[in-house]
């Protein structure tokens, strides 16, 4: 389905409500609404949603650690397995 497809009036969502959230639930794919011909909302699932916010945490992490390798703020391998095991010993 195309995205085009997916570009409702808010009056359709009003008058459709529960067969958007259907649609929704069914297709996982986003649906923007409009507002006097201009984009103003895009909904979507939960379940959806989740996943976007859960890739969303994921990517901030990666560039967090991308960040921290350009900026040298990185320890050596042997350094840590050498600190794990010192760990480990006095348990």
């Amino acid at each position: 389905m195309g995205l085009a497809s997916q570009i409702k009036p808010i009056s359709y969502l009003k008058a459709n409500a529960a067969e958007v959230l259907e649609q929704l639930a069914e297709t996982h794919e986003p649906m923007i609404i409009t507002q006097n011909g201009e984009a103003k909302a895009v909904i979507q699932d939960i379940a959806s949603y989740e996943k976007t916010q859960e890739t969303l945490a994921l990517l901030k992490i990666l560039a967090r650690g991308q960040r921290q390798v350009e900026e040298g703020k990185v320890t050596p391998i042997e350094d840590v397995i050498a600190n794990l095991r010192k760990q480990w010993r006095q348990k």
